[in-house]
């Protein structure tokens, strides 16, 4: 696709021009409906970078705090083991690895009924009421006094979680068109980079607290950051804006532009492509579900989200493994966590400059698999300084692997429940990943891991295999599209979403 970097809007942007024989066309075969080539709407006076900015200082930091959290809450077990956890509830390593495996199953049903209501009733009471509800789980995590107690409240956490990651990755769609989305994808999954570093940190001074109240410090970790969640999701609604169209903050042309820009993103013209789904119907969910898109970009979400999670939960373990202690070991998840998050927003930059997609995501699933084989290789051999680099650039590959990923199956799902439907499906089963992850870790396998780092060096080979298969096929679409004669065209090809001969992909 075309680099074209013009951020002017007086007049129509680059990247819908049209061709203006196939509209004539159109409405030549359609007399009732208005040519959009005879009178494109105009947008002289609205500069696209001054409304971007407004909608990013508006809206991301507040969604990045809240996906910090949520990552923050869900990771900081992996913390709270190596503070005594397991000693505390007299858990064995397999019983917690079934904690780490259970939250997965709910997190898993959840999200595409909450993704349906975000959708329905409006994101600023939804996504806070879902933060209160994790946020008092989390906060009763760190008063249980057996193995039952946190496996229950675990499965409580994927309930009250499973609606916040795919509900504000679907949030940012109805706000930035598709070749602008992943720089703010980034942003806010960056979040999880900084959930990671911040959650080292945090563990670190709350591990002080051990006694206090007549509390364990791994039971504070659990409190304090529950408390926390309580308290944000209470400031939250009065920062989190529910559309475009009642956005307060854009003057009315503004608004006018960014719906526009949404509109017409997928079209191989400047026509509006609108489907008809003011009201929710069953079948966009079942257009969903059938989509073969979601099914292929699932294997490569999985190449992408077992490291991820594998990392995430077992990263400090792994690091006192290798002979630091645990104080030691969580300090140390510290810059790698860092360093990803700004490679991630980085690359996501990039990739939306060049309008790309999967060129990146292989790109940083190649490191992802690189790292491992370091590890692998290294493992054993009396050099952590040589596995902990292989970790490092493992962890540098996830993060900006993640968001191009979900970016990049968002922006080929054309219709607001299918794309609704179809990225809770991709997320939430996706997320299946964890439950995997959770159980290649074994604690009789430490300190080398090997098994559970062959076995994620198995799902990024095959989502490499999953991405170049997608790029293929999707180029074969857009190639075939073109081909097709504009009187070809189905009475209202608008209509059909991304199933529209004026739909393209995006590579």
């Amino acid at each position: 696709m075309p680099d074209s970097t013009d951020t002017s809007l007086g007049g129509k942007p680059t990247e819908y021009q049209f061709e203006d024989a196939r509209n004539a066309h159109y409405d030549e075969k359609h007399p009732d409906r208005e040519s959009a080539a005879a009178s494109p709407p105009s947008f002289d006076g609205v500069d696209e970078a001054a409304v971007l900015r407004k909608m990013d200082l508006r809206l991301i930091p507040m969604l990045s705090i809240l996906y910090l959290l949520a990552f923050l809450d869900r990771g900081n077990i992996g913390n709270a083991k190596i503070e005594g956890l397991l000693d505390d509830l007299h858990m064995t390593g397999p019983q917690y690895n079934w904690t780490l495996t259970v939250f997965f199953f709910t997190y898993c049903v959840f999200e595409l009924p909450s993704n349906l209501l975000l959708k329905k009733l409006r994101p600023s009471r939804w996504l806070p009421l879902i933060m209160v509800a994790w946020g008092v789980v989390m906060t009763l995590m760190g008063i249980v006094q057996n193995y039952g107690g946190l496996l229950a409240t675990r499965l409580c956490l994927g309930v009250a979680e499973a609606g916040l990651y795919p509900g504000v990755a679907y949030y940012i769609t109805l706000w930035y068109p598709r070749h602008r989305a992943q720089f703010r994808q980034a942003l806010f999954f960056s979040a999880a980079s900084i959930a990671g570093a911040f959650s080292g940190l945090l563990a670190y001074g709350i591990a002080k607290m051990d006694g206090v109240g007549g509390l364990a410090g791994w039971r504070w970790i659990f409190i304090l950051e529950g408390i926390l969640t309580v308290v944000v999701a209470f400031i939250a609604p009065f920062a989190i804006h529910d559309s475009p169209e009642t956005a307060k903050f854009l003057t009315e042309q503004e608004r006018a532009f960014v719906i526009h820009a949404l509109r017409v993103q997928n079209s191989a013209d400047s026509r509006e492509m609108v489907q008809d789904e003011s009201k929710f119907q069953m079948k966009y969910v079942i257009d969903a579900f059938k989509d073969w898109q979601i099914w292929l970009g699932l294997l490569m979400y999985w190449g992408i989200t077992c490291p991820l999670y594998g990392i995430s939960f077992f990263l400090p373990s792994i690091i006192k493994d290798l002979g630091y202690k645990s104080s030691t070991a969580q300090l140390l998840t510290v810059p790698i966590y860092i360093t990803a998050a700004i490679v991630a927003v980085g690359a996501a930059w990039y990739s939306d400059r060049r309008k790309q997609r999967s060129p990146f995501i292989l790109f940083f699933m190649s490191l992802i698999a690189i790292g491992f084989i370091i590890v692998i290789a290294s493992t054993g051999r009396g050099v952590p300084g040589v596995v902990y680099f292989g970790v490092f650039i493992a962890v540098i590959g996830i993060y900006p692997a993640f968001p191009g990923n979900v970016t990049w199956l968002s922006v080929n799902l054309a219709g607001d429940y299918k794309r609704a439907a179809g990225m809770a499906i991709h997320i939430g089963i996706g997320n299946l990943a964890g439950a995997m992850s959770s159980n290649f870790y074994r604690s009789k396998d430490a300190p080398n891991y090997i098994l559970g780092h062959a076995l994620e060096l198995g799902f990024v080979v095959m989502g490499m295999i999953a991405v170049v298969i997608l790029r293929l096929s999707y180029q074969r679409i857009n190639n075939k599209r073109d081909q097709i004669d504009p009187s070809e065209y189905p009475s209202d090809p608008d209509s059909l979403g991304d199933r529209s001969p004026l739909f393209r992909y995006m590579l």
